[in-house]
């Protein structure tokens, strides 16, 4: 399983410029203009992890398989969006269908690079978007709602499950805050408001495009914007575009010279990655063996059957046990006849929740 990011934002923020050097393509066209980019450009990024080819070097394989993260390149939204200005709706119905929304700023001043309102203003430039985002979902409650409250008269447990957890959504976005402040009060209601596919309800990571000066330590509008994501249980990331694009250019040798040189201890993906997973709880676990050693995405709270339905669904419905070795264990006893020499392979039955970094061999029967 990977998870699929959309990134938005304001035009001439750097959106397309970070996408580019994200996905190691030219696929978006980087123009100095509003709307350049029309349709969402869709690129599919390898995760880096050490562990993968630590793992490969044990088990002697053949080749490694990192797991994939979806980005979507989603055009520019501007002030009136949810009213269908510029390509609006377009862009709402792409952003509806993301696990996150990766939000870009523009924390840069560059006299050359025009702004859309003629001013650098991160907070601001957020603002317009959740503004847009928030009367898209209220327009959408402000329909729905009423409707299930009227179905939940009759008795109808779905439409009152709605009423309810929809009811609670469309509250808060009235008083101006995100329908991811809901609190649903069980399971059924949890289902109910993720069906639902708010726009606002969507984990956010803000990303401060910053000059490649500020690249290693941010600045003070960066600064401004983490404040921001502390308050509202948002995540935020420092990123210089520029630089990304450059390292994209360059020889993979000459990589890290150059990001020791400017003091980074690693590429802006790698920490949009990392913001990534923590943001949406995600967890890697591996396969290994002489063919291939394999990275595998998913949710913090998988269980076994569910990692083994990650790699087929026929292992998940014929789920016996997972042999399960932990990662420090797998590395220090030199593999899976050392582990299981030293008792540290472990038999797991359907009930056990998978811990990041797990190396597993899944027993089915089909």
């Amino acid at each position: 399983m990977g998870f699929r990011c959309g990134i938005v934002g304001l035009p001439n923020v750097g959106k397309s410029t970070l996408f580019n050097a994200l996905t190691q393509t030219q696929a978006a066209q980087a123009a100095n203009y509003p709307f350049c980019t029309i349709e969402p450009n869709v690129g599919q990024v390898a995760v880096p992890d050490e562990r993968l080819d630590r793992i490969a070097a044990i088990a002697k394989s053949a080749k490694t398989i990192p797991t994939q993260l979806a980005f979507v390149d989603i055009a520019g939204l501007v002030k009136g969006a949810s009213k269908g200005e510029g390509l609006g709706n377009q862009f709402l119905g792409n952003i509806r269908e993301v696990d996150a929304i990766v939000h870009v700023l523009r924390c840069f001043e560059d006299d050359d690079i025009q702004h859309v309102s003629n001013r650098v203003d991160p907070l601001s430039d957020a603002e317009v978007v959740e503004t847009e985002l928030m009367l898209a979902d209220l327009d959408s409650l402000e329909k729905r709602v009423p409707a299930a409250q009227k179905r939940a008269t009759s008795g109808d447990k779905e439409a009152r499950l709605a009423a309810s957890v929809l009811g609670q959504a469309l509250d808060l976005l009235r008083e101006g805050k995100p329908a991811r402040l809901t609190e649903p009060k069980d399971e059924e209601e949890a289902r109910v408001f993720a069906q639902a596919q708010l726009l606002t309800a969507k984990p956010v990571l803000y990303v401060c495009n910053v000059a490649e000066e500020d690249a290693a330590s941010g600045n003070a509008l960066s600064e401004q914007v983490f404040a921001r994501a502390a308050a509202e249980g948002a995540r935020a990331v420092v990123v210089s575009a520029a630089i990304e694009a450059e390292l994209v250019a360059m020889d993979p040798a000459e990589r890290g010279e150059y990001l020791n040189e400017l003091g980074l201890a690693e590429t802006g993906l790698a920490r949009v990655i990392r913001a990534g997973y923590e943001l949406l709880g995600l967890k890697t676990f591996f396969t290994a063996g002489p063919k291939e050693t394999r990275a595998w995405t998913v949710p913090a709270d998988a269980r076994a059957p569910q990692a083994a339905g990650a790699i087929h669904s026929d292992f998940e419905k014929g789920f016996i046990r997972a042999e399960t070795i932990a990662f420090d264990d797998y590395v220090t006893l030199g593999g899976e006849s050392g582990a299981r020499e030293a008792g540290k392979l472990r038999q797991e039955g359907k009930d056990y929740v998978v811990q990041d970094g797990d190396v597993l061999l899944f027993k089915f029967n089909v």
